[in-house]
């Protein structure tokens, strides 16, 4: 099949189907599709994205049961994302047992980051269990990373932040494409404010939950991870694109408020690069909304972005103008690539 014919069969996959309801339905359709547009072809591995590789994985592994068992012990540390991660990977499993597969994490890409970094200031004897602070959306910014030098060369080796920001939200410090920082820590739940997480939340905030409302450690889990961040705060919807299209005065109010923590993070970033080059948008909201790249800037100007308003609207890569001191610049990012870039050279497929 050409490159032409791959790329007009991808575009005919049903990406909505009331028949698929859940993830081994959609496992399903998904080994039909790919059995009728490459009959030819043979599966020789799988790559997966795995959010959370705890102390014991700083880099892709080969799946093994051995390596199940340890990541089936931090879904307590990513409860959105890990469980179906991983139910992703025994599902495959049982469909093609004898293909490998491979477990690409979010938090490998900040691992060896300074110590002061991956710190959590809580008493050693908690620590020597992992405690500390991991960093997520590793994979998309090792993508930026690996493209700035053909996107953005000027930028590449230099003080670089990446605003991934989407339902998930989050900022990494780069010097010469090497994180330094990011807001995530321990686990998602930390940093800026997103669709349903509350991003940096004073932890007695979370005590007076047990002690004083007395809520039960699911029911915290549950405000944690699904009822707050825009949604909590506009009472309406988790979804940008709803909440920069409303008139109401509570969804104004989470636009603003997400605005206002994406703001302090880049200068807190910034603090932590010793000054800033350039400024980088991904991820659904950073690529498709022009009023929050907007709003960022212009509440960033301080530090020299001066935005350039046309090439912001037209989603230009380099939104910035020619004359701004550090740079801004919208970039797609592509975690599936980096997934298969990493599987292909773990298992030696060049």
């Amino acid at each position: 099949m050409s490159a032409r014919d791959r790329s007009n069969a991808v575009l005919d996959v049903p990406v909505l189907d009331a028949s698929i309801s859940d993830s081994r339905a959609a496992l399903a359709r998904l080994m039909e599709w790919l059995h009728a547009s490459f009959r030819t072809a043979h599966v020789v591995g799988v790559g997966h994205r795995v959010v959370h590789g705890g102390p014991g994985f700083a880099s892709p592994v080969v799946v093994t049961p051995d390596v199940m068992r340890e990541l089936r012990k931090l879904e307590p540390l990513a409860p959105l994302h890990q469980p179906y991660n991983l139910d992703a990977i025994d599902a495959m499993a049982r469909r093609l047992p004898d293909v490998p597969q491979v477990a690409c994490f979010d938090t490998s890409f900040h691992r060896g980051q300074p110590a002061v970094a991956e710190l959590v200031p809580l008493p050693e004897e908690l620590r020597r269990g992992g405690l500390q602070r991991y960093g997520f959306h590793g994979l998309s910014y090792e993508y930026i990373a690996s493209v700035l030098p053909l996107v953005a060369p000027e930028i590449a080796a230099g003080r670089v932040i990446v605003a991934h920001l989407g339902s998930g939200a989050s900022l990494c410090a780069l010097r010469n494409g090497r994180s330094m920082d990011s807001s995530l820590g321990f686990t998602a739940l930390d940093g800026l404010c997103m669709g349903t997480r509350p991003g940096s939340l004073d932890p007695g905030v979370v005590l007076y939950l047990f002690q004083g409302l007395g809520m039960s450690a699911k029911e915290v889990e549950t405000v944690l991870y699904q009822r707050s961040g825009l949604l909590a705060i506009s009472g309406s919807s988790s979804d940008m694109r709803e909440l920069l299209s409303s008139d109401d005065a509570s969804a104004r109010l989470a636009v603003d408020y997400f605005v206002y923590r994406a703001a302090c993070g880049i200068g807190a970033m910034a603090a932590v690069l010793g000054g800033l080059d350039a400024l980088v948008f991904t991820a659904g909201i950073g690529e498709h909304s022009t009023e929050v790249r907007r709003r960022i800037c212009n509440a960033s100007a301080w530090l020299g972005i001066e935005l350039d308003d046309e090439a912001n609207r037209r989603h230009s890569t380099r939104i910035s103008t020619p004359l701004s001191a550090v740079s801004a610049w919208t970039i797609p990012t592509n975690e599936e690539l980096t997934i298969a870039r990493h599987t292909g050279r773990l298992l030696g497929l060049g």
